[in-house]
């Protein structure tokens, strides 16, 4: 295990489940943790009990709505008037909405716009930030969800056809396309000090997709006895941002802490470009070209 003792590590997405685990774990481990949130309600009370469990008063708060591509901005901003560098970013904020298809306040696909081009555009204005680390790592929690999907980059807003499942593993896929395209353009640009990789967390018992509504929910609610802890859903998340070997890797995809192969015909260094560029397009950002 890597020493993450005062190392700056942000974690989106950390006021519950694997998220809430991540940051609690690694401050556990020394590191100075910067939680991102959208409540800050519930971003205050998961700094206490971080600070109060672990005995690490380095435990601080950003806020902002993923899906809202200005507070992105605006919270990249502040990060960088905050902190030197940024050793480790982990992407961890996802969300999967109801049955009926809903915009961001920029008019995109709300699940699109929370799990792919927020986190996308959060990595691009914080790079900078990683690449001042003398070794930092980019961890996206994708998930095998990936697997239920029905990917185009034609209709990429899901305008023509909706569906909460197939959107939420189509921005799931497109987690791990970005991580593959983005390990790609580092080692095409010469970066040897940042790595990027993506993981299933594994099915975790928490609160996770219930405002989903209908069939889903009563699935969900039916299989939550069966389902991982929250604290077991966060260990690959947690070796990937401070394993040894797993910071020399980049691109990979992991379930249970080993890498795995994605099988998705759709998964190809064209279609990782194209995701790219039209990502770009989107939130109107240029990254690693």
């Amino acid at each position: 295990m890597a020493d993450v003792q005062n190392k700056l590590i942000l974690v989106t997405g950390a006021t519950s489940g694997i998220g809430e685990v991540t940051a609690r774990e690694l401050a556990r481990q020394g590191a100075h943790v910067v939680i991102l949130a959208r409540n800050r309600a519930k971003a205050e009370r998961t700094q206490r009990d971080i600070i109060d469990t672990t005995g690490n008063k380095h435990v601080d708060i950003v806020l902002a709505d993923l899906s809202v591509l200005q507070q992105v901005r605006d919270v990249a901003a502040q990060i960088h008037d905050n902190y030197p560098r940024l050793d480790v970013l982990v992407n961890n904020a996802g969300l999967m909405f109801g049955a009926e298809r809903q915009v961001s306040a920029d008019g995109n696909e709300l699940t699109l716009a929370t799990n792919h081009l927020g986190p996308f555009l959060l990595t691009s204005l914080l790079f900078d930030l990683l690449q001042k680390s003398p070794a930092a790592r980019i961890v996206n929690v994708a998930s095998m969800a990936y697997r239920f999907s029905k990917p185009t980059l034609d209709d990429l807003q899901s305008e023509r056809s909706y569906s909460p499942v197939w959107e939420y593993g189509n921005t799931k896929l497109w987690n791990i396309m970005f991580t593959q395209e983005l390990a790609r353009r580092l080692r095409e640009h010469g970066i040897t000090n940042v790595t990027t990789n993506s993981l299933h967390p594994g099915a975790v018992a928490t609160g996770y997709g219930q405002q989903s509504g209908g069939w889903l929910t009563a699935v969900l609610t039916l299989g939550r006895p069966f389902m991982l802890s929250p604290e077991k859903g966060a260990e690959t998340s947690i070796f990937l941002a401070t394993d040894a070997q797993a910071g020399a890797v980049s691109g990979g995809f992991y379930n249970k802490k080993k890498p795995e192969p994605v099988k998705s015909s759709f998964n190809t260094p064209e279609n990782n470009r194209r995701l790219w560029e039209l990502t770009e397009q989107l939130t109107g950002t240029k990254f690693l070209n």
